[in-house]
Order: C-alpha cells, then structure tokens, then sequence
C-alpha cells in the first residue's frame, strides 16, 4: 500500500508583518533605490529638495545611513533575537505601526516647514526607541544578559541620531556633522560585532565541505575598542595623526580577522563572496582612511568605502540570504540573478571609491555612475525578492 507524501500548501495571504525581516527588508531596499535616485537628480543634474533646516548632502547621508541600514538593522535583529531567545518578537499590528513610524519619518523630512521637521524628528525617536524595546523584551524574558551588548550600540545610534537633529536646529554646532559621522562609526561597531557572530557560521555551512574557521577572542575585543577610540578621535577632535594611526592598527585586525575566516570556496558562492567583499571595503576604508592623513583625496573616499562598499554590500547580501532561509528556500540554490545583483553593487563600490583617486577630474562622473550601479542592483534585487517578502513561507512553516 503505497502512501502519497504531499508538500504543504502555503495560504494564500499577505505574510508581509508575520516576522520583522519582511517589511523592513522590503522598505528599506524600496526606499534605497528612491533615495538615490533623488541624491543623482540633486548632484548631476542640480535639481532641488525642500529641505531647509539641513543641506541636501546632509539630507543623503542622513537618510542612508538612519533610514536605510537601520530599517535592514531593525529587520535583522527583530528576526535573530527571536532565533537567539525563542520568543517571538513583534508581528502583526505591532510590527506594522513600527514600519508605519519609520516610514512617516522618512517623509516628513523632506519638507520646509519647521513643524513637520520636528514631526520628523520625533517620528524617527520614537521609532528607535520603539526598535530597542521590541528587541529588550525577549532578550530580558530569557535572561540573555550577553545581548545587551547589541542593545547598548541601539542606544548610541539613537543618541547619535539625536545629535543629528540637535544640529539641524542649530542646539548644537556640529551636531549634524558630530551625529552622522558617529552614526556611520556605530554601525559599522554593530556590523562587526553581528558579523563576527553569523560569517564564520555561513561561511562553514555554505561552502559545501568540511572546513573550521578561525577566530581569535582578542581581536574580537580589540578591534571593538580601537573602533570606539577611531570614532572619538575622528569626530570629535578630530586628531589627523591619531585618527591616521587607530586606522591602521584597525586594518591590520581586521585583515588577521577575514584571512581566518577564508575558505577558496566562497567564490563559488555569491551569498558568500558579497559578505566576504564586503568586509574587504570596510578594511580598504581603514587603509585609504590611514594613507589620507597625507591629505591625498577628499574624505568622502574612505567614508564611500566604509558606506557604499561595507555597509552596502553586507547589509545586502545579509538582507538575500536570511531572506531565503526564512522563508523556507534553499540558501545553496539562490536565485542566479544575485550574482548580477552583487556584481552591480561592487563594481560601483569600485567607480564610487577607487577611480575618483585614480582620475580626480572626473570624480562628479563616477559618483553619477556608482548612483545607477546601486540603482541596477536593488532594482533587480526588489524583482527577484517582492513577491518573497509579502507570501508565506513555501514549507507551510
């Protein structure tokens, strides 16, 4: 007697606010793409924004770097805390007044009028303030004291995105300045620590042999306090020989850290090789962040390196593969076009970093042209991964 094991069927509903990962990781993509486009109107072709209470430059910096990778942030560790602590963190409703927040926001900043700024302003507290208390739940319910950590580098970008605004309405003189900056040194604190986390774990399951990476508790600490030094340093007194040496020394840690951590495997692997080029920028921003001490190109070089490079393509190869995973598909068979997607992304990482030193004259050519290098990736990316986003997981899970 032969007995027929069927595949279940997923519903047919809209799962957009089941798990934090995907509204978050869909707005934020969305929001990228219209964010640069907007920056490329402003800087090639000198359109205008009704921004008064901060500069357009601003404006993008701002928006990259508190709208888009927090949202992809706020989307990652909605979904890992609840893996890390077995407790479910905020879906439905909930989840969906979060995304709300984030997203008024996000539109209220693009206005003249000092009300709707101070709308703006409050909309993006509340909204960080609303991200460190969903992941605080769980994580206090189970007693996972060791997370905190992550929370305490919440809490920093919230305070720098408060200097942000702070500046903006001339409270503090650098506060514009001061919050960005630090915002970016944050991050990349969080990055590094998330990373340190899940890389090696990626790396030793997706390569598809046996292999162990290396890893060195040292460096885990060291690199973490060098960064903090950088940061203090860099942005608030702004110290060119400090600065130029705490980035070596950060190069040189990091560098041991990846060498650890590589495998010739991951080049058969785009959910691997983006991670791993990635991490490769933020080193390529410490050396160029180093070497410019001698004042040999504009400081939005290492800062791309660090953003465009870093922060962009991990957080977006991030974003493809926990997408994947939860949501029951295969993560040794992504979709072929990721390698487009990824490849887009690096190669204007290059254009955006790498040629402006090359040929300086042209620099306001390759930045136009790393903008649709960004816009080509998300753009194919958000084709492939829509439809993921808003329906069931496909094992009924």
């Amino acid at each position: 007697m032969q007995t027929t094991i069927q595949t279940p069927t997923p519903k047919k509903r809209i799962a957009l606010f089941d798990i934090g990962f995907r509204p978050f990781f869909l707005v934020a993509s969305l929001f990228s793409i219209i964010v640069t486009a907007i920056w490329m109107a402003v800087f090639t072709m000198g359109a205008t924004l009704p921004t008064f209470f901060v500069t357009p430059i601003a404006w993008h910096g701002h928006e990259m770097v508190f709208g888009y990778t927090t949202a992809i942030i706020t989307g990652f560790l909605l979904t890992a805390v609840g893996n890390w602590t077995g407790v479910k963190t905020i879906h439905g409703i909930s989840l969906a007044l979060l995304t709300l927040i984030w997203l008024l926001a996000r539109i209220a900043l693009l206005s003249d009028s000092p009300m709707v700024f101070m709308f703006a302003a409050l909309m993006d507290s509340l909204f960080l303030i609303g991200v460190i208390l969903a992941i605080i739940h769980p994580i206090v319910k189970v007693k996972q004291w060791r997370q905190m950590m992550i929370v305490s580098k919440l809490v920093l970008i919230l305070a720098a995105n408060s200097l942000f605004y702070l500046g903006a309405f001339h409270i503090v003189d650098q506060g514009v300045s001061w919050g960005l900056y630090s915002g970016v040194y944050l991050i990349m604190a969080l990055i590094f620590t998330l990373a340190r986390r899940v890389m090696p774990f990626f790396i030793e399951r997706g390569v598809g042999y046996q292999v162990q990476l290396k890893n060195s508790h040292y460096i885990d600490i060291s690199s973490l306090v060098f960064l903090a030094a950088l940061w203090i340093v860099d942005v608030f007194f702004q110290q060119a020989m400090l600065t130029a040496l705490l980035s070596l020394i950060l190069a040189v840690l990091h560098s041991v850290r990846i060498i650890g951590w590589y495998t010739k495997g991951i080049w058969q692997k785009p959910l691997l090789w983006v991670l791993f080029l990635g991490y490769g920028m933020f080193i390529f921003g410490f050396i160029l962040k180093a070497l410019n001490f001698f004042s040999f190109y504009p400081t939005t070089i290492p800062l791309h390196a660090f953003t465009y490079g870093g922060i962009g393509m991990i957080t977006l190869g991030m974003v493809a593969r926990v997408s994947l995973g939860h949501t029951g598909r295969n993560i040794n068979e992504p979709p072929s076009i990721l390698k487009w997607v990824f490849l887009s992304l690096a190669v204007g990482a290059v254009i955006r970093v790498v040629l402006p030193i090359v040929m300086p004259s042209s620099y306001a050519l390759f930045v136009g042209l790393s903008q649709i290098a960004w816009v080509i990736a998300f753009t194919l990316f958000i084709y492939q991964y829509f439809m993921l986003f808003i329906q069931p997981r496909i094992d009924g899970v």
